[in-house]
C-alpha cells in the first residue's frame, strides 16, 4: 500500500494528483522552485520541498534533487505528472533504485517509446499502421508538403511543416537546433504531411498482469503550433471500422512494449479515414479529463492502484456515456502570433456546471518560466451539441481578470461552423485564425467602455467630501462633458464622454439610443432599443475589466513617450535568445519577414523577423542572453 506520494511536477497536474490522493487517504508531498514558493500546489500539499532556483533545468528537471526530496519527506512513491521528467526512463530507474514506487510505465517501455523513429520501426513490425519516414536527401517536389519532427520529446517542439523544397535544409537545421535545446537530442526525421488530417488518440490503461484497456478515443485536432487547444471524447464522426482499427492498434502498441499504467497512443486519421500511428505518450495526458468524464473513471486512482499491484477489473471498462469537451485557457494573445502573456491574475472564476482543473488561484503571478496554461475547462453532457453549448457559455461568462488570454478565441472556435465532426482537422487555425480573432458583428466594446467610464465617475463622486451648500455654482451655459481615456487589449486608445444630469444622473455623450438605467462602481446597467444589459466592472489599479473586456485607464493628459529608432526590434516578452539565424550580423542584408533570431519563453519559441527589406545596422544580443520586455534586440535600416 502506498501511504505518501511526491508529485514531481507543478501547477495543474500536481493539484490534480493531490485531489485524488486526498480522496484515497494518501498524504502528499510537493516540490517547488523559488518562483513557485507560494503556488497553490505547494499550499495544498501536506509537505513541500524547495528546489533552489527558478529555471526548469535547475529545478523540476533535476531528478537527483527530486529523489532526494522524496526520501527526505518520507514519501514512498513518486508520480511524475506530465511534461518535465514524466517520460525520462533514467529518472524512473533512479526512483526505483531509491526504493520508491514509480507510478508510471516500466523504464523499458519508456525507452521503447522515447524515440519516435525507433517506436515507429518497432510498432510497424507489430502491424500498427503508420506513415513511412522519408529520406531527407531523396525528397522531391512531388513529396511535398512534408513534416520535420524531433525524434525525442513532444509539445510541438522541433516540428516544422515544409512546403517548398528550397526551405527544407533550413527547416531541418532549425528543427535540430530547437530539439537539441528542448530535449538534449537533436535527432529529427521527415514524414509526409497530411493535409486536413485529424489528430485522434486512444487512452490505454494496463496492469502488471497482462490486462489492457482501450478507453475510447479523443479528438485533439484543434491545435496551435502543433499544441492542443480543444479536445473532446469520444472522437466524433468516425466510422465503426475506423474506431475498431484505432483501438486494436493502441492495444497492440501497449502489449508490444509490455506497458503498465496509463498512456496514450496518438494517430493521424487521413481525410479518407486511414489511421496512421504518430507516437505513444508514456504518461498521463493533459486532456485525460474528457476520458474520465465519459467513462466515469478516475485515471489517477487507477494509476495508483496499478502501481500497488492491483489488476484491472476483469469485466473491462464501463461503457461510454455522453460527450465531453475540454478547452485550454492560456495566457496568450492569439492575434499576436500566440504571444504568451505575463502579469498578475487577479481573478479566475468559471460559472456553470463544468469542471475546472487549474494550477493558479486569484492573486497568482504568471511568470516566464513555465507553460502559460491557466486552466482546463471541461463540460460533459448527454450529447456533443449540449456539451459544446455548455462549455461555450461557461467560457463566455467566465471572469478572467489578468493578462490577455485566448478565452474569446475559444468561444469563437466552439461556435465556428467548421467545429463540426465532418470538418475537424489540424489546419483549423491556419485557415480561420484571422476570422476568429476579428471583432464580431455583435461586439459591445463601445458599451463596455461606457460602463467603465460611468462606474469610475460614480466611484470618484462617492469619494468626494460632501458640503452643506454650494455657493456660486449657477451658470447659464452647459459645462463641458467629462472625458475618460482607455486603451484596449490591442493598444488602441478610446475616449468616453459623459455629463452629470439633474438629480445626479449620468448622461453619455455621442451614444444615441443608450440610456443609463443605473450606475454603481461594480456594475452599470444600460438600455438600448428597450433591451437592458448588465455590465459588471472590476478595477485593479489602472486595469479595468468589464465583462469579457479588458481596458487600461489612461491619464487625462497623454504622457511623453520614448521614441524608438525606425526599424528597431524590441523584445515583446521576457525570455532567452536561443539562437541567431545563420548569416545574421551587422551589415547583413535581409528581406521583410526573414527570421533574425528566436526567443524562448514559457516553453515556446518565438521568431523575431525583419520588419522590412534592408540592412542589419545594429545587433544588441547574443545567443543565451536573457532579455526583458522592451529590450532592443536589433535594428534593420530600410
Amino acid at each position: 500500500m502506498i501511504h505518501s506520494i511526491l508529485v514531481a511536477n507543478r501547477g495543474e497536474i500536481a493539484r490534480r494528483v493531490f485531489r485524488t490522493c486526498r480522496e484515497l487517504g494518501i498524504s502528499t508531498v510537493a516540490v517547488h522552485s523559488d518562483a513557485d514558493a507560494e503556488a497553490p500546489h505547494v499550499r495544498e500539499a501536506d509537505a513541500a520541498v524547495r528546489l533552489p532556483g527558478s529555471a526548469p533545468g535547475d529545478t523540476y528537471l533535476r531528478g537527483d534533487l527530486i529523489v532526494a526530496a522524496a526520501l527526505a519527506a518520507g514519501a514512498d512513491a513518486v508520480h511524475p505528472g506530465y511534461g518535465f521528467l514524466s517520460e525520462n526512463a533514467g529518472f524512473a530507474r533512479a526512483v526505483q533504485n531509491a526504493g520508491l514506487v514509480w507510478i508510471g510505465p516500466p523504464p523499458a517501455a519508456i525507452d521503447a517509446m522515447a524515440s519516435k523513429t525507433a517506436a515507429k520501426k518497432l510498432l510497424g513490425e507489430a502491424g500498427v499502421p503508420l506513415l513511412a519516414p522519408l529520406d531527407p536527401g531523396e525528397i522531391r517536389e512531388t513529396d511535398l508538403p512534408v513534416l520535420v519532427k524531433a525524434a525525442a520529446g513532444g509539445g510541438g517542439r522541433g516540428m516544422r511543416v515544409v512546403r517548398e523544397l528550397t526551405a527544407l535544409d533550413g527547416e531541418l537545421a532549425a528543427a535540430r537546433a530547437e530539439a537539441a535545446a528542448a530535449f538534449g537530442d537533436g535527432e529529427v526525421f521527415v514524414e509526409p504531411y497530411i493535409e486536413r488530417g485529424r489528430h485522434v488518440e486512444v487512452q490505454v490503461l494496463a496492469d502488471a498482469h497482462g490486462g489492457v484497456w482501450a478507453l475510447g478515443t479523443r479528438d485533439c485536432s484543434l491545435q496551435r503550433r502543433h499544441q492542443k487547444v480543444i479536445e473532446e471524447a469520444p472522437a466524433p464522426g468516425l466510422g465503426t471500422e475506423v474506431l475498431r482499427t484505432l483501438e486494436r492498434a493502441a492495444v497492440a502498441a501497449a502489449r508490444t512494449v509490455d506497458y503498465v499504467g496509463a498512456g496514450t497512443v496518438e494517430f493521424l486519421v487521413t481525410a479518407d479515414g486511414r489511421p496512421c500511428f504518430l507516437e505513444m505518450n508514456a504518461r498521463l495526458q493533459v486532456e485525460h479529463p474528457v476520458t474520465e468524464c465519459v467513462f466515469g473513471l478516475d485515471l489517477v486512482a487507477h494509476q495508483i492502484r496499478v502501481a500497488e499491484g492491483d489488476p484491472l477489473p476483469p469485466d473491462g471498462p464501463p461503457p461510454v456515456r455522453g460527450h465531453a469537451v475540454e478547452a485550454r485557457l492560456y495566457a496568450e494573445d492569439p492575434a499576436r502570433d500566440w504571444q504568451p502573456q505575463t502579469g498578475r491574475l487577479w481573478r479566475l472564476e468559471v460559472p456553470g456546471d463544468v469542471r475546472v482543473d487549474s494550477g493558479v488561484a486569484d492573486g497568482c503571478e504568471i511568470g516566464v518560466h513555465y507553460d502559460p496554461m491557466l486552466a482546463k475547462v471541461i463540460a460533459w453532457a448527454p450529447d456533443r451539441p449540449a456539451a459544446v453549448r455548455k462549455l461555450t457559455r461557461a467560457l463566455e461568462r467566465a471572469a478572467v481578470h489578468g493578462p490577455v488570454t485566448n478565452r474569446d478565441l475559444l468561444v469563437a472556435s466552439l461556435r465556428h461552423p467548421d467545429f463540426d465532426p465532418a470538418r475537424l482537422d489540424t489546419g483549423f487555425y491556419a485557415r480561420n485564425l484571422a476570422e476568429l480573432t476579428a471583432p464580431g458583428a455583435g461586439d459591445d466594446t463601445v458599451h463596455a467602455l461606457l460602463a467603465a467610464a460611468l462606474a469610475a465617475a460614480v466611484r470618484d463622486e462617492a469619494g468626494r467630501p460632501r458640503v452643506a451648500a454650494r455657493v456660486g455654482g449657477w451658470r447659464n451655459l452647459a459645462s463641458a462633458p467629462a472625458c475618460r481615456r482607455y486603451a484596449d487589449a490591442a493598444g488602441d486608445e478610446h475616449e468616453v464622454r459623459y455629463r452629470w444630469g439633474r438629480g445626479g444622473t449620468l448622461v453619455p455623450e455621442a451614444a444615441p439610443g443608450v440610456r443609463v438605467v443605473s450606475a454603481r462602481p461594480e456594475e452599470v446597467v444600460l438600455e438600448t432599443g428597450g433591451v437592458r444589459r448588465r455590465y459588471p466592472v472590476a478595477v485593479y489599479g489602472d486595469r479595468v475589466f468589464v465583462g469579457r473586456h479588458a481596458f487600461t485607464a489612461l491619464p487625462r493628459l497623454a504622457e511623453p513617450r520614448t521614441a524608438a529608432e525606425p526599424g528597431s526590434l524590441l523584445a515583446q516578452l521576457p525570455g532567452t535568445v536561443v539562437r541567431l539565424a545563420e548569416g545574421v550580423r551587422v551589415g547583413a542584408h535581409v528581406t521583410a519577414g526573414q527570421p533574425l533570431l528566436w526567443l524562448e519563453a514559457m516553453k515556446m519559441e518565438h521568431r523575431v523577423v525583419a520588419p522590412t527589406d534592408g540592412r542589419v545596422s545594429a545587433l544588441h544580443v547574443v545567443a543565451g542572453q536573457q532579455v526583458e520586455v522592451g529590450t532592443l534586440l536589433a535594428v534593420v535600416t530600410a
